[in-house]
């Protein structure tokens, strides 16, 4: 009887066994299953060829990083851009930015200030200051200005020293009604205590205007300063502050280029003796039989118009600092065809963080002067070509315009302060 029910209960414990292995033997290939199917989702699937092909050639610095509109680039600017990809940089960065630029940049004008006086308007648009006048008027006629302040990145000192200079203002009465004007803003408007002045630009052509604004150190610190005379031995900084081109306008002849065969002169340059590089270039070279060196401007009485055209017939245009480290020479020389020859120290080339500018002009320090001639004649013929190509290029960026045009002068100093609109508000 006894043994009967061992045996019952032995084959009741067997049968539990079975069952709790079988269970368990279910259990873990449910988790193998569950896991491996886990796995396969996780797990990335194979790039098609053309795509890894995508991926593996996407340079990371083509990307650009954008936290205002989305902006796009047309077939126009694409094949705009594949043309001048030469001048650039890094063209791709220019024409998303330019874009981007187009689409969000507003600037406000402050109001205050007669017209009839010193400000808002420009005291004219012709001659060697013209860049100063041009801006004045471009600012007022472009997309860029906004009438509320809130909605701006920069804000506009409109105070034009070159207006100061037409009626006969002196260097000292000029820094007090600089300052006196700045610091009416400043206390009568909250904008510029947001970053004591950071989002603020000026603009001035003429040396008086930097000279004037110099006796104001709160603004030259502190403020963006646009000048055609941007020598970074004095006070000019880079970074912060924008060179402006200085063009003569209107420019008395039509443009040259694409006509290398009429240059047949090696070197040019004539004009007055008001610096040391200007004596010393006079000095070495007026006599020598390849370059066309003059002490002196060209006398009108040999007839019209001779020294605008000694441009048409030369390869290379000699741009010697003259008062300032700037000239109007340079425009001169791309307007006509003629590879300018900057030959001055400490001199930030207008947009030369966008421009390549030894893409299209030859770029000296003073020192080489004295090796002018062979350091041109060394230049071969292969290159020049190309300098020439892209000289014709960049012409379009040293023209000034009224209303403004793209691409053109006003566009490029806009898109230099757009780059400079970071700046921390309170």
């Amino acid at each position: 009887m006894l043994t009967g029910k061992a045996a019952a209960a032995t084959t009741s414990f067997c049968s539990l066994q079975a069952s709790l292995l079988t269970l368990a033997i279910l259990t873990l290939l449910s988790f193998t299953y569950f896991s491996l199917n886990s796995s396969s989702i996780l797990r990335p699937s194979p790039l098609s060829p053309h795509l890894h092909h995508l991926l593996s050639a996407t340079n990371p610095k083509d990307h650009v990083n954008t936290t205002t509109t989305t902006t796009t680039i047309d077939d126009d600017d694409h094949h705009h851009h594949q043309q001048l990809s030469d001048i650039y940089h890094s063209p791709k960065v220019f024409g998303l930015n330019f874009a981007d630029m187009e689409a969000n940049f507003k600037v406000y004008i402050y109001p205050d200030g007669d017209p009839n006086t010193f400000y808002q308007t420009p005291r004219k648009l012709t001659g060697k200051y013209a860049s100063e006048g041009y801006f004045f008027q471009n600012i007022r006629e472009s997309r860029f200005r906004t009438l509320d302040p809130d909605q701006a990145h920069l804000f506009f000192i409109p105070i034009s020293c070159h207006k100061m200079r037409g009626k006969g203002t002196s260097y000292e009465n000029m820094t007090i009604i600089v300052q006196n004007y700045v610091e009416s803003l400043i206390s009568k408007y909250p904008y510029w205590n947001r970053t004591l002045g950071a989002d603020h630009f000026f603009v001035t052509c003429h040396d008086v205007g930097v000279r004037a604004t110099e006796g104001f150190p709160l603004l030259v610190k502190n403020s963006i300063r646009v000048v055609c005379s941007p020598s970074y031995d004095v006070g000019f900084i880079p970074h912060k502050d924008v060179a402006l081109p200085q063009v003569l306008q209107p420019f008395a002849l039509p443009a040259g280029g694409n006509d290398l065969e009429n240059r047949t002169k090696l070197g040019f340059w004539a004009g007055h003796r008001n610096s040391k590089i200007r004596v010393i270039l006079a000095r070495v070279w007026e006599n020598d039989t390849e370059l066309d060196i003059s002490n002196n401007r060209i006398n009108r009485a040999i007839g019209p118009l001779v020294y605008q055209k000694r441009f048409y017939s030369t390869k290379f245009c000699i741009c010697p600092g003259g008062s300032q480290v700037n000239s109007a020479r340079i425009a001169d020389s791309i307007h006509y065809g003629c590879i300018p020859v900057i030959l001055s120290n400490y001199y930030d080339l207008p947009f030369n963080d966008i421009l390549d500018w030894h893409k299209f002009a030859v770029v000296l320090k003073e020192h080489d002067v004295y090796r002018l001639k062979q350091i041109l004649k060394d230049i071969a013929d292969t290159e020049f070509v190309a300098l020439h190509k892209n000289l014709v290029k960049v012409q379009k960026h040293f023209q000034w315009n009224s209303p403004p045009i793209r691409y053109d002068a006003f566009h490029m100093v806009m898109y230099e302060l757009w780059l400079r609109r970071h700046v921390i508000k309170y």
